[in-house]
């Protein structure tokens, strides 16, 4: 089982920079590829980005690509997402989520955390 809380939401004038981090609690964070979201109202939830388990890959949704940047510390069961260049249509609300495979990649997302608002002005 892992707990997530999200953190790092607000408000923030387009172009700027935003960090989110992702506290998670259990022992098992070390094990787990750690995903981003975000969800606006009325849309679907939108896969933003991961990194893997072992700290190895990262991938992201083109629309962030080059503007994210996900990374963990697996000491401190942190993982992060830096948002550069913020857009207006980055605002949504942001999620991080666990994998659910130990020392893997399933591709399915059984833990959430409560997501946290970032809102980016014009």
């Amino acid at each position: 089982q892992v707990h997530l809380v999200e953190s790092g939401g607000g408000l923030v004038q387009a172009g700027g920079p935003l960090r989110l981090s992702c506290a998670a609690s259990g022992r098992t964070f070390k094990a787990h590829t750690m995903g981003w979201f975000r969800q606006t109202p009325g849309k679907e939830r939108e896969f933003v980005g991961r990194i893997t388990w072992d700290n190895v890959s990262t991938y992201y949704l083109d629309s962030v690509k080059g503007r994210a940047t996900i990374s963990r510390d697996n000491d401190k069961n942190t993982v992060y997402l830096q948002m550069n260049s913020l857009k207006p249509e980055d605002t949504a609300v942001y999620y991080c989520a666990a994998d659910a495979a130990d020392f893997g990649t399933a591709g399915t997302w059984p833990y959430w955390g409560q997501g946290t608002q970032v809102t980016v002005s014009s």
